[in-house]
């Protein structure tokens, strides 16, 4: 697989609008609610939204196997059942 721009290009058809865009454009959104109101620790707020979705499809996706979620998400196993304990997901 090659890189670009940190992430990993892949064979997969591309749907109409891309994760990027779609986190681009929520987040813009979201900031521009926010207007003056200091924010503190976006980036363990966005990942908080993110994370669980992402790992719920993907166990969904492989039936529920673990193994397979940690290969299509590039996790080792420990590292997944520790992000699914986290959020309340095992």
């Amino acid at each position: 697989m090659r890189e670009t721009q940190g992430a990993p290009e892949t064979s997969v058809r591309s749907p109409q609008v891309s994760i990027k865009t779609s986190v681009n454009q929520n987040l813009a959104e979201y900031l521009r609610l926010l207007e003056d109101q200091d924010v503190h620790d976006l980036y363990a707020l966005v990942l908080a939204q993110v994370e669980p979705p992402l790992l719920e499809r993907v166990m969904a996706h492989v039936g529920q196997n673990q193994s397979k979620a940690a290969v299509m998400l590039g996790l080792s196993r420990g590292t997944l059942r520790t992000k699914l304990n986290k959020y309340g997901l095992l």
